[in-house]
């Protein structure tokens, strides 16, 4: 007892304060409509200030994994291409073929950024719809990847419209091996299932296991090599017997595709020139 009233003697002031601060409010409340406006206006500010000040700090926080998620992606991709760097200077011993073959891949192909506005995943036949065309510098036979894989390639354009063949389309045939290898073959949909597709003509004496990864081979135009297209779930043999049949779970998820890039290959006109010319 003799602690407390030596606290309330000691801060008596500040309770002073309190409680003439609770009168203020009282007689501010009690008052005209004016007043009463002007208070809870106040505190309407106060309280929206309070709330914008933590909703930014909620979401900065919220942020935390995926920003770990990143750096632990980074890091990863940091590693891999430390090695393959490794391995190219040791394969080819000059490091000037080496910073050649480099510049080579960093401009071999432009990018152009593209929202995806029109999907279709069911159909014998699917195609998705880009919001760019030619005046975003789209033209019909470039490849299409998503974040994750290829998705397909275009096949007509508009000004500012492009229609893409989708993996998931009978008309797609993409020129596919096992990565780490020059095994390939060309991957197919037979339908039904969006998430799986089917790499066809894999020689019988080709080396895989399953998991492997399934990349683009690069003996086209228009995609690089070693560009994800999926992993190896299942094999089987072929019809005649001989080659593989193998089951690819498909990288990119055709059910939630929203930005993806088209890509050209630079010097592609000249390519097509030469190509062409009887």
């Amino acid at each position: 007892m003799r602690r407390l009233l030596d606290f309330l003697i000691k801060y008596n002031y500040w309770f002073v304060f309190v409680f003439l601060e609770a009168v203020c409010v009282v007689l501010l409340l009690g008052a005209g409509g004016y007043q009463q406006s002007v208070v809870f206006t106040s505190a309407n500010e106060v309280t929206g200030h309070v709330l914008e000040i933590g909703g930014k700090v909620s979401g900065y926080f919220g942020l935390q994994e995926t920003n770990e998620a990143l750096i632990r992606r980074n890091t990863q991709l940091e590693q891999r291409v430390a090695y393959l760097e490794k391995v190219m200077r040791q394969r080819l011993n000059d490091s000037e073929a080496y910073e050649s073959l480099i510049r080579l891949a960093d401009s071999a192909y432009q990018e152009f950024p593209a929202m995806v506005i029109g999907n279709s995943l069911n159909l014998p036949d699917n195609y998705i719809t880009l919001d760019g065309g030619r005046r975003s510098g789209i033209m019909p036979e470039m490849g299409v990847v998503g974040a994750k894989g290829v998705v397909g390639i275009v096949y007509k354009v508009t000004d500012n419209y492009s229609l893409v063949i989708s993996l998931l389309n009978s008309k797609s045939s993409l020129s596919c091996k096992i990565a780490d290898s020059d095994y390939f073959g060309y991957l197919k949909w037979e339908g039904n299932d969006p998430r799986y597709a089917y790499l066809k003509d894999l020689p019988r004496h080709a080396e895989f296991s399953l998991g492997d990864s399934v990349v683009t081979s690069g003996y086209s135009t228009v995609f690089p090599e070693g560009v994800m297209v999926g992993t190896v779930d299942d094999m089987a043999d072929s019809n005649d017997g001989l080659s593989y049949l193998l089951k690819i779970k498909l990288a990119t998820d055709f059910g939630n595709i929203s930005q993806v890039r088209v890509i050209s290959r630079r010097g592609q006109d000249e390519l097509d020139e030469l190509t062409n010319d009887d």
